[in-house]
Parts: structure tokens; C-alpha cells; sequence
């Protein structure tokens, strides 16, 4: 089997994390006609760890569909999500702005969890892990939180914010891993691609 993985995922943070452990990969994603944001959509009173479990399957399902329709050479596929959640209550991409700024003002002032989900696919076997984060915000003003939202930052995030980013400055506290915070969880995924045999 080759010697890279293919990362079915188009953020730029797990580029920049593989890159991190010195793991070459090549992108493995969606067509312009797959629907790849109804994967993330939760079910009725799903709790946060089974949805990014479930939704991590779902996204590394339809990249072994994508890699067999393109005829590509096989490798390990590595797919990853990543979800905030306040007690029970699941937080994923924000809307718009003014989605974005609901979610920060519930996040503001508590602590919440960030899960993130890791699979990697060899051939018939299949290696998952789970990140489970613990991050403190301070409390925000409503200014504060307009600020930050006008930045573009919280776009496309779950929670509405980047750890790596200017929200940085409200956080208190973290526990946990910074890395799977932002969206892969370096010692988590190492671990998988270790078990499939990728690195020793």
C-alpha cells in the first residue's frame, strides 16, 4: 500500500497538522455535485460523541466511493470531524453572522466540550479515535463578540471560532488537545496511522 494517505478534508488546519508530523497525503475531495455538508447535519436528540463519530463514518464512506469512481491508486484514507458542544446541545457551522454571534454568546462565559473524531481507512480495516477538549471563554460583551464575528473568522467553523485565531484572547482556559481542537488531534491520529501501519 502506498506511503501517503489521502485526507478527505478541505481544511486548511489538517493540511497544515499532517504537515506538522511530516505525513505526506494528497486531498481526497468532494465532487462539486456531492452534498458534503448534509453528512454534518445531527439527528433527533443525538448526543455530541455519537453525531461526530457517525458523521466521521460518513465522511470516510463517501471517500472510499470517491476513490473507487476515480480509478485512483489505493492508500489509507484519513477523515476527521470536528464538533462544539455545550452540555448536551451540539454547535456546528454557524449559518451567517447572526447564527455565528448566538452561538459565541451561549459559549461566552462557560466552558464547553470540542470532540473531534478521527478514522482511518486500510483496505477492509477501519482505526477511529475521539478527542474530547475542554476550552473556558471569559465572558464577552456584545461588542466584543460583534467584533469578532466581523472578521470572517467563525465562518465555516463549529462553534463559530477558530482556537488558533483573535478569539484567542477571551479564552481562559483549555484541557485537552490543542491540536485536535483545531481540528486533528496529533497524537490520536498518529496512533491510527501507527495501527495501520503507515509510521512506526
Amino acid at each position: 500500500m502506498a506511503d501517503f494517505v489521502y485526507l478527505a478534508s478541505q481544511s486548511p488546519r489538517r493540511r497544515q497538522l499532517l504537515e506538522q508530523l511530516g505525513i505526506r497525503y494528497e486531498l481526497l475531495l468532494p465532487d462539486s455535485g456531492e452534498d458534503a455538508e448534509a453528512l454534518e447535519v445531527a439527528l433527533k436528540n443525538e448526543l455530541p460523541a455519537a453525531y461526530v463519530k457517525r458523521v466521521t463514518g460518513l465522511k470516510l464512506d463517501a471517500a472510499m466511493v470517491r476513490l473507487m469512481q476515480r480509478k485512483l491508486p489505493p492508500a489509507r484514507i484519513l477523515c476527521s470531524d470536528t464538533t462544539v458542544a455545550l452540555g448536551r446541545v451540539i454547535y456546528g457551522k454557524p449559518d451567517d453572522a447572526g447564527d455565528a454571534q448566538r452561538m459565541l454568546g451561549e459559549l461566552a462565559g462557560n466552558m464547553h466540550r470540542v470532540l473531534t473524531a478521527v478514522a482511518v481507512q486500510q483496505g477492509q480495516n477501519r482505526f477511529e479515535a475521539l478527542s474530547t477538549s475542554r476550552v473556558s471563554f471569559e465572558p464577552m460583551t456584545a461588542a466584543q463578540i460583534q467584533d469578532y464575528v466581523a472578521t470572517g473568522e467563525p465562518m465555516g467553523k463549529a462553534g463559530a471560532y477558530a482556537i488558533q485565531g483573535r478569539v484567542a484572547m477571551h479564552i481562559t482556559r483549555i484541557s485537552g488537545s490543542y491540536s485536535g481542537i483545531m481540528g486533528l488531534p496529533l497524537w490520536e491520529t498518529a496512533s491510527l496511522l501507527q495501527a495501520s501501519g503507515l509510521i512506526i
